[in-house]
């Protein structure tokens, strides 16, 4: 079908016309344009927006975009499709499916290539700073804070934390479930998943798992289908992808490759994070186990600590990956904390952004191909066993010490999951009612 229409790039609308242009005045310029179809390759405005444009607008919801990463990629949708009209409903949903085909953060991945398709290179960093910012600085606060709660009732508030993160994992591991693994040969991967990590929790399990899911995949999930075909302006094109995405499995085999040691060092820590960052399939939450693999197993920070840390991301805003604020700037490694902090996150998100502007030039002929969808219909499924079983061994199990922590928890899950209450309201429950429990027991 076309259209005559003329677009504006100041404001980001598209404004349509009719067939018969002399009719509404010959001092406007029109174009006939193709409108996108669900199987056509869509083409997204240039980039038109100013850097500090772009920072202020995702600094605005990274103060305010509570809930985590399904919440975020609403509060996204709302800001910058129907609020500011920088991108539509197409082009958005088809940038949607292309953050959720990688691994890596989907909702900070879409605020990268909402900010690089609206001011470049400039745009997207802009866009990451702008989203990060406010949880990294109150993550690394909290982690200046943590030392000072190890008794009483800070101990107490800080296991509350821990029952925050039950909660949290438990309501993310079932909707992932729902989600990922609906059937029969989905559910067999996942729980093919959960017995290998569960027995030898290490990287190469964790990685034999992600590709014998892919393997299952191509097999077993017939019926998975192809995302939507995408096209988008980029001002770099395949040889630059190319580039990058030998920069991103470069990086990746190092990571794998580096040794473990008992005493963290810079390099492994930024290896320990490329390599959790490069691995997360399937949502935020499956940082989780990754994470805790690679930090907690090796002795580098105390799982009670660690769980803590996540437990205090639920109630911040922005992306969940800031919980490597925290965790960089608790791990003694012989420099300052924030430069601990910044080294954690930026190893952390760095995988799952080289590995979008690898991708998305040659996005449009990879969607094409059904192998793909089966083959990350098994990927899928299989991270949802890895969470199950990071949620037994350390969640549950660190969390969950007494049966009034169990009757927390499930007043907590009820809260959220059947009474749909914000995440905040989870956190403060959940501490308020370990602080009560702290006092009652004389703490």
């Amino acid at each position: 079908m076309l259209l005559c229409e003329r677009f504006q790039p100041d404001r980001g609308r598209h404004r349509g016309a009719c067939a018969d242009t002399h009719a509404q005045g010959a001092s406007r310029t029109i174009r006939a344009v193709t409108l996108p179809s669900t199987t056509d390759p869509v083409a997204t405005p240039r980039p038109a927006g100013r850097t500090a444009e772009v920072f202020l607008a995702f600094l605005m919801l990274g103060l305010t975009s509570f809930g985590g990463p399904i919440a975020h990629l609403g509060y996204l949708r709302e800001e910058f499709v129907r609020r500011r009209g920088w991108l539509d409903e197409a082009h958005y949903a088809q940038l949607l499916a292309v953050c959720q085909f990688l691994p890596g953060p989907a909702s900070s991945q879409m605020g990268f290539a909402i900010g690089l398709l609206r001011g470049g290179w400039r745009g997207a960093l802009a866009a990451f700073a702008g989203f990060t910012l406010p949880s990294a600085l109150l993550m690394f606060g909290f982690a200046a804070l943590a030392p000072s709660l190890g008794s009483g009732l800070g101990a107490a508030a800080l296991h509350g934390l821990k029952l925050v993160a039950v909660v949290v994992v438990a309501h993310g591991l079932l909707g992932m479930l729902r989600q990922l693994a609906p059937d029969l040969p989905r559910g067999f991967i996942a729980a093919t998943a959960l017995a290998l990590v569960a027995m030898i929790g290490n990287a190469w399990m964790q990685l034999l798992a992600i590709a014998l899911g892919g393997v299952l995949g191509h097999w077993l999930c017939r019926h998975a289908s192809a995302p939507a075909m995408a096209m988008f302006p980029l001002r770099h094109g395949r040889r630059a992808a190319a580039v990058l995405l030998t920069l991103f499995v470069a990086g990746l085999a190092g990571a794998l490759l580096w040794p473990a040691t008992p005493s963290p060092t810079t390099l492994g820590l930024a290896a320990a994070f490329y390599q959790s960052g490069a691995l997360v399939f399937g949502g935020g939450h499956v940082v989780l186990p990754l994470l805790q693999q690679s930090v907690v197993d090796p002795g580098w920070i105390a799982a009670d600590t660690f769980l803590a840390g996540y437990g205090a991301a639920q109630a911040m805003p922005g992306p969940m990956f800031s919980l490597a604020a925290f965790l960089g700037a608790e791990i003694p490694l012989g420099l300052p904390p924030a430069a601990g902090a910044v080294l954690a996150l930026l190893a952390l998100f760095l995988p799952g952004f080289l590995l979008l502007l690898a991708v998305l030039p040659f996005w449009a002929r990879l969607a094409r191909l059904r192998r793909a969808a089966r083959t990350m219909a098994g990927i899928n499924a299989a991270v949802v066993g890895m969470l199950a079983a990071a949620f037994l061994d350390p969640v549950l199990v660190e969390g969950v010490r007494a049966p009034l922590d169990a009757a927390i928890v499930a007043i907590g899950f009820a809260l959220l999951a059947m009474w749909r209450v914000p995440a905040l309201w989870v956190v403060a429950w959940c501490v308020v009612a370990a602080l009560a429990a702290g006092s009652l027991a004389g703490v």
